[in-house]
């Protein structure tokens, strides 16, 4: 496997302060450099910048592709994780009541790219979903 560098995302937010909280408080991500209408946040090493959009125009009707028959929300952003740190941050997300669009689970079990899987919404609504693999190198990208 190649070098991973940080990704950079910025995303639109109605409200910045409950946003930002969410990230924080929720995910657990460190701010950086900020304004009174963006913040950078350490999203698990990567670089996301929360953009406040007044009157985000979010259809009513979500866009989904059934995956594993499930209805995966799009767009969705998100990061790999190892399967211990997954399983931690699952159970954390529990704990603080987060409501899942898909709870955590094994999805393509006993297949190639076996993964755990989870998805939930910030407060904007975007979807967010984190996965991990027991061999990230092997599994990414299997077929």
């Amino acid at each position: 496997m190649k070098e991973i560098l940080p990704f950079h995302l910025a995303i639109p937010v109605q409200d910045i302060e409950k946003s930002k909280n969410f990230y924080k408080e929720v995910l657990e991500c460190s701010e950086g450099r900020s304004s009174s209408t963006w913040v950078d946040l350490n999203f698990f090493g990567h670089q996301l910048v929360l953009h406040k959009k007044e009157n985000l125009d979010k259809k009513e009707e979500n866009t989904t592709n059934l995956v594993d028959s499930k209805n995966v929300p799009i767009p969705h952003f998100g990061v790999v994780l190892t399967i211990s740190i997954w399983k931690k941050l699952a159970e954390n997300l529990k704990n603080k009541e987060v409501k899942f669009i898909i709870d955590p689970y094994i999805r393509f079990e006993g297949e190639a790219g076996e993964q755990a899987t989870m998805f939930f919404l910030d407060p904007s609504g975007n979807a967010i979903e984190f996965k991990a693999f027991q061999d990230i190198a092997n599994q990414l990208f299997a077929r």
